[in-house]
């Protein structure tokens, strides 16, 4: 939740490329704070709200905001986007162990943010690609539950891989790696992604 408070400080401040690096920071740390609750035996339906909460503040509100211009559609848009992520945490649940309803909101934004920042902050890409992750968050497609860090061994190697390229923001291109990670999941959820592979 921090980061998504912090990225919204830095959109409405002008500080794009912080803004955009923040929503990927919370997205490593989405992937990370389930697992660390379960080892620590510290899961409660407090944490689950919680983790909610800072869901809608990271992916719904600080993403969206990298949408904004003084245009109003544009700002139609933004109101789109985080209701969509609103939806999507409140009503998507499958009911299938291991499964989600609708892609998670943690990939769309992580390619809105590392699309944001390989364009440099291009509007007509970011629209593009926030009214296609629209329809994907409220489908109702199924994608696996996606505990990297408490699956293969390949996985985590390529959340540690996430964390090296937050210290490599400074270049431009480290943000191609999330875009990746985040396209891929969205192409083969289950063949690669599923718990099971």
């Amino acid at each position: 939740m921090v980061m998504g408070m912090a990225s919204i400080l830095s959109s409405l401040n002008g500080h794009h490329h912080a803004a955009c690096w923040l929503v990927l920071i919370g997205y490593l740390l989405d992937l990370a704070d389930g697992a660390v609750a379960r080892q620590l035996d510290a899961c409660s339906a407090l944490g689950a709200k919680l983790d909610d909460f800072a869901d809608f503040t990271t992916f719904g509100i600080a993403t969206s905001l990298l949408l904004r211009t003084p245009d109003l559609v544009d700002n139609i848009l933004c109101m789109c986007y985080v209701l969509s992520v609103f939806v999507r945490l409140c009503f998507f649940s499958s009911g299938i162990p291991f499964m989600y309803r609708g892609l998670p909101c943690i990939y769309s934004s992580a390619i809105l943010a590392s699309a944001s920042l390989l364009s440099g902050g291009n509007m007509a890409v970011l629209r593009v690609i926030a009214v296609a992750m629209i329809p994907f968050m409220i489908s109702q497609n199924f994608y696996p539950h996606d505990r990297v860090l408490e699956s293969q061994a390949w996985k985590k190697v390529v959340y540690a891989g996430g964390v090296l390229m937050v210290f490599c923001s400074f270049f431009p291109p480290a943000c191609v790696y999330y875009l990746l990670w985040s396209v891929s999941y969205i192409l083969f959820p289950t063949s690669l992604w599923s718990s099971k592979v």
